[in-house]
């Protein structure tokens, strides 16, 4: 009995950490939109993806070494090239692309279904098997996050519309696959390993779409840089990825409905454009 109910006690005290941890990570992503959307404007939205992924993969590479972390097993390379290829390249340049078309505000209707895509990758990368009210309360949710973004009235562009869609469907594998990943690798070295293996790549376009001149960026857009470089590219998913893996990815991920709300903050009324 008393085994048992140490274990009870454990399970408890790791879902609570995940919640918590999910929701710093969730914070911390709710600035990444408007900051991407400010960047945007200034910078190639190409030269943006892989610049923040060479930024944050140098200092991911930096905490490897440091903490003398061994090298994945051959077997894990395959899931964190997905990885990669969902988080590190995938949500960002899409993204990106689509904040040419429409503003940070329009894209929160997408960003609502992003806990429904991602209970699903769980379920079909990760293994879970949510109950039959999970689903109707995550569907429930995400329409609810949506009528609220629709009410604030927004214009809609079948360009970014699509981008934001694509970027959607990439973000959620890309947290689920992470989050299985997680549980044997650990969080913060799941995104680490991810970026350290996309920085050849994002290394050499970096250079390659290096702009002739940084003369007329704005201090506002190389701090929105800065922000989806170091926190929305690597310290938001070392909480993140701890959260899916200690409480669930279906569950902890529909914390991600709370993210339209507290992204409003970061866009002031008089910057609607945003």
């Amino acid at each position: 009995m008393e085994r048992t109910s140490n274990l009870q006690n454990r399970a408890l005290d790791s879902n609570a950490s995940g919640w918590i941890n999910g929701l710093i990570g969730v914070v911390i992503f709710s600035g990444s939109l408007p900051a991407t959307r400010v960047a945007v404007l200034e910078f190639d939205p190409v030269f943006l993806t892989v610049a923040r992924a060479t930024i944050a993969a140098i200092l991911a590479l930096c905490l490897l070494l440091a903490f003398k972390e061994k090298r994945p097993a051959r077997h894990q390379l395959v899931p964190l090239a997905i990885v990669a290829l969902g988080v590190v390249v995938g949500f960002p340049l899409l993204t990106a692309l689509a904040l040419q078309y429409v503003t940070s505000a329009h894209s929160i209707v997408f960003v609502g279904l992003l806990p429904l895509a991602t209970a699903v990758f769980g379920v079909l990368r990760g293994g879970e098997r949510p109950r039959p009210v999970f689903w109707i309360f995550s569907v429930l949710g995400s329409l609810l996050v949506v009528g609220f973004a629709v009410a604030q009235g927004l214009t809609a562009s079948p360009q970014g519309d699509i981008l934001m869609l694509l970027a959607i469907l990439a973000c959620g594998l890309g947290y689920a696959e992470g989050a299985k990943l997680s549980r044997t690798l650990g969080g913060w070295q799941v995104i680490s390993w991810a970026l350290v293996l996309a920085l050849p790549v994002m290394a050499a376009l970096t250079w390659w779409r290096l702009p002739v001149s940084f003369s007329g960026i704005s201090t506002p857009a190389w701090f929105s840089l800065a922000y989806v470089s170091l926190f929305s590219m690597l310290i938001g998913f070392v909480f993140w990825y701890r959260g899916l893996a200690q409480g669930g990815i279906a569950a902890v991920g529909q914390l991600q409905l709370l993210q339209p709300f507290l992204d409003w903050p970061w866009r002031r009324p008089c910057c609607t454009s945003m």
